[in-house]
């Protein structure tokens, strides 16, 4: 890895340009809530506040340590201060300045995907973003081992001190494969305050143990140069004592004080009284008042002695100890968070740092040092355009028929296998990753034949072992990522490996293997990576109550609907394996471009008659059938004069199929239609009222006017997933079955009876609509 640019800036320019974030990410949000009209007299907000604890930490890096490779994630309140940044660096236009948190203007957090300037990862879900990073180098070595081109850039995480309660942090931090990314530096803003409070116990040694244990390098920048030299003074070392033990809350009051105040407290009452007041009792009012304040996080030059230390053979943090609102007014107090300046503290902070309240926006002149300094910066960050390269077309068919029994499930290791066979490029962009459950999602075939990606290649062990199966080859070359039982882990990493379209130019076609009933442990890291334009599938298996020995702990309910109404991702249910090979190729078509998307397959294992599918031998009739497939829903069994429709999905439709053959017996013939995804057929529903562009044609074919009957529809799910299916041909006479209840151990028959999904229950309710 490369060494970043070491030249430092005149100290002079490099602090008026400080000054000037500190006053454009204050003036930006004052401009939001006190300037701009707000006729419905909802709260704007913003972060004034957590702004300005960060504004040293990102001056230093930007206008000095980054390079055009390196990638930044911003804690979410911090967002001004990228604006900012990027608005001296020429990145963002004027006018945006005083449209923050308005529609289509600046986003209150920030977004690769909705910002109109340069944000390197979206953030705002506390924790989220500060592993981003992460999984971002991750992806960047991945990539560059795979096509090249990706840079050697470091990945920084600016983290507030409150994120590092979120789990998911250290479900990251503790995964044994992060501790070999030298890339990834994390500066944590250690304000020692939260939303509400000063916080009392921040524990900063106890976090900087943890990141030590995990193999991290620990740089500590508590207090600045100031504050240094003090303690080098008679009385400093009892000086640095008496902060270093006082309690956090104690240290922000000594914040609020005025130089008397500081002079009366500071001292406290213990036996190193006397050397403390003889200390300060030699420093002026304004020193004094800087000094207590001095801390790492504000020092410029300290801030830069700490870049230039990190090593880039581990991960580093660095716990940079701030003050909240440093700078501004509002500084330490403890409810400060969004808190606003008034006017007339805008005006004073203007006069401070030498901007114009009149004329909020104005740059630093030409040919200034200040104005040079930026343009050199712009020019050491500008990346070059790169060009995207187009994922290799996938098949849609492989032209198999699968006979015999097999569920779902297996098919997904098939289609993987037949993918390398068919069409080897495509298959070469393909990456899976699973929480240490690849050989029970039925991807033991598929890692054997590509392995296992890993930072440098290990030795297998057991590769002479003739009783082993599962061949654990770890590779720079693998294909397949395993991470520890960590979810979120999983979908965070997903997200990162299908952005590096539009971050390298290189598509990946990543797919997420984990439990079904854990898609929701990880559902919002995952609509988060998808809101922040990765594009992935992830598939959750095995699903539902047809999981009956594994109890109520292990079988998936709400999922269904978790698909129908997650944006930017397409959900299918396959009932069959040919129905999963190709609802599963679609799903990788779609990804890798700008108007790709994402995609949730929810797969089962449960045995099922592929005959039962009764896939059309014409070619023509084949294509159509797949179509249907794709577009969400066919028609699996016709019949003249039909009575009732049965509308099942996934698992259950053998007992649909069942249920309608019994139903003709006693004289109610019955259409039985398989949906495929609740999701497509959704949004057609809502084309055809006029509420978005969507495809409206599977409507007709899956459910004709003409063939409209009383219907029941049927899933291993909640019922009211299918249940607006009623609304295409406004069926009055109408019953959703489904999972409405915690689940419990036993054989498929007992717990689909225990459910109502068993035949003798779809055939009851046909009877109750139709009768």
């Amino acid at each position: 890895m490369t060494k970043p640019a070491t030249t430092t800036p005149g100290t002079d320019a490099l602090r008026a340009v400080e000054d000037r974030v500190l006053w454009l990410s204050s003036a930006i949000i004052h401009h939001a809530n006190r300037v701009r009209p707000n006729p419905s007299g909802l709260k704007v907000g913003g972060h004034q506040a957590s702004s300005a604890s960060m504004v040293s930490i990102m001056t230093a890096l930007w206008f000095n340590r980054l390079r055009a490779d390196d990638r930044v994630s911003v804690k979410p309140h911090a967002s001004p201060v990228l604006h900012a940044i990027n608005y001296l660096l020429g990145e963002l236009d004027s006018s945006y300045l005083s449209r923050l948190r308005e529609f289509g203007g600046l986003q209150s957090y920030p977004s690769r995907t909705k910002d109109p300037d340069p944000a390197d990862y979206s953030t705002g879900s506390v924790g989220i973003g500060a592993t981003a990073p992460i999984w971002g180098a991750v992806s960047r070595r991945y990539v560059d081992t795979a096509f090249g081109g990706a840079g050697t850039g470091r990945q920084y995480s600016l983290v507030g001190d409150a994120e590092l309660d979120e789990g998911a942090v250290w479900e990251a931090v503790l995964d044994p494969g992060v501790a070999e990314l030298g890339e990834i530096v994390w500066i944590v803003d250690l304000n020692r305050q939260s939303l509400d409070r000063v916080v009392p116990n921040i524990a900063a040694d106890k976090l900087r143990g943890m990141f030590t244990a995990a193999g991290w390098q620990v740089i500590q920048l508590k207090y600045g140069r100031l504050l240094e030299g003090l303690f080098a003074k008679p009385g400093g070392a009892e000086l640095r004592q008496r902060i270093d033990a006082m309690t956090n809350p104690e240290y922000q009051r000594l914040l609020r004080c005025d130089a008397t105040e500081l002079r009366r407290r500071l001292p406290g009452e213990g036996p190193s009284a006397a050397a403390i007041s003889a200390l300060v009792a030699g420093l002026d009012d304004t020193t004094l008042v800087d000094a207590i304040a001095n801390l790492g996080g504000h020092d410029l030059a300290a801030l830069d002695d700490a870049f230039g230390a990190i090593d880039d053979t581990r991960p580093t943090v660095i716990f940079a100890y701030t003050v909240k609102g440093y700078g501004l007014a509002t500084k330490g107090h403890p409810q400060n968070h969004s808190a606003l300046l008034t006017d007339a503290q805008m005006r004073e902070l203007a006069d401070r740092v030498g901007a114009d309240p009149d004329d909020p926006w104005r740059a630093f002149p030409e040919g200034s040092s200040e104005h040079e300094l930026c343009r050199a910066t712009a020019r050491r960050l500008r990346r070059p355009e790169l060009p995207a390269v187009a994922p290799p077309p996938v098949p849609t068919d492989f032209g198999r028929t699968p006979a015999g029994t097999a569920t779902t499930q297996a098919a997904l290791g098939r289609a993987l296998l037949d993918l390398t066979r068919e069409a080897p490029g495509a298959a070469r962009r393909v990456v899976t990753v699973s929480p240490d459950v690849s050989s029970t999602t039925n991807l033991g075939g598929w890692v054997n034949k590509v392995g296992v990606w890993s930072v440098q290649e290990r030795q297998d062990w057991f590769a002479d072992d003739a009783e082993t199966i599962l061949h654990w080859r770890e590779k720079p070359t693998g294909q397949h990522i395993e991470l520890g039982i960590a979810e979120v882990n999983l979908v965070s990493l997903l997200g990162e490996l299908g952005a590096t379209w539009s971050r390298w130019g290189q598509a990946l076609l990543p797919i997420g293997v984990l439990y079904d009933p854990f898609v929701e442990r990880a559902l919002e890291p995952w609509s988060y990576g998808i809101y922040a334009g990765g594009q992935s599938i992830l598939i959750g298996t095995p699903s539902g109550v047809s999981l009956a020995p594994e109890g109520g702990a292990h079988q998936s309910i709400k999922t269904p609907s978790i698909g129908l109404e997650q944006p930017g991702c397409v959900t299918y249910e396959p009932a069959f394996a040919l129905d999963a090979e190709w609802t599963l190729l679609a799903a990788l078509g779609r990804l890798g471009k700008p108007d790709g998307t994402s995609a949730y397959l929810r797969l089962s294992t449960r045995p099922v008659d592929q005959t039962l599918a009764d896939v059309p031998g014409d070619p023509a009739a084949r294509e159509r059938r797949r179509r249907q497939v794709v577009a969400g829903a066919y028609p699996l069994r016709r019949t003249i004069a039909p009575k009732v429709t049965i509308a099942a999905m996934g698992a259950v439709v053998p007992e649909a199929l069942d249920a309608a053959a019994r139903l003709d017996q006693i004289g109610i013939p019955a259409d039985v239609v398989c949906v495929t995804s609740p999701d497509l057929l959704y949004r057609a529903v809502r084309a055809r009222q006029g509420h978005e562009q969507a495809d409206s044609w599977i409507l007709d074919q899956a459910f004709p006017a003409d063939r409209a009957t009383p219907l029941v529809t049927v899933l291993d799910g909640h019922p009211h997933t299918l249940s607006f299916l009623a609304t295409i041909n406004r069926v009055v006479s109408t019953t959703a079955l489904g999972v409405t209840r915690f689940g419990q151990s036993g054989s498929l028959e007992d717990v689909y009876r225990h459910h109502g999904l068993d035949t003798d229950s779809v055939v009851r309710a046909a009877l109750d609509v139709a009768c």
